[in-house]
């Protein structure tokens, strides 16, 4: 599957040099940007799913300093 899309000069000359200084082409820079961004989005989806059950489990954290005196460290 291929796709275009309207970059300004500035945008295209700033894409250019992000591949180039990563030796990939633009195409793959592109690719990477946003799968990359999915990923990111994704992970955060997933922690405030697990940061919800979590907190509505009734479970609390707590400073890391009590376990390190409970653990004797």
């Amino acid at each position: 599957m291929s796709f275009s899309i309207r970059l300004t000069e500035k945008e295209r000359q700033l894409a250019d040099s992000y591949a180039k200084l990563h030796s990939i082409t633009l195409s793959e820079a592109f690719k990477r940007a946003l799968f990359d961004l999915i990923e990111d989005e994704y992970d955060i989806a997933v922690y405030e799913e697990a940061h919800k059950e979590y907190v509505d489990g009734g479970c609390k954290s707590r400073p890391i300093h009590e376990l390190w005196e409970e653990l004797g460290i």
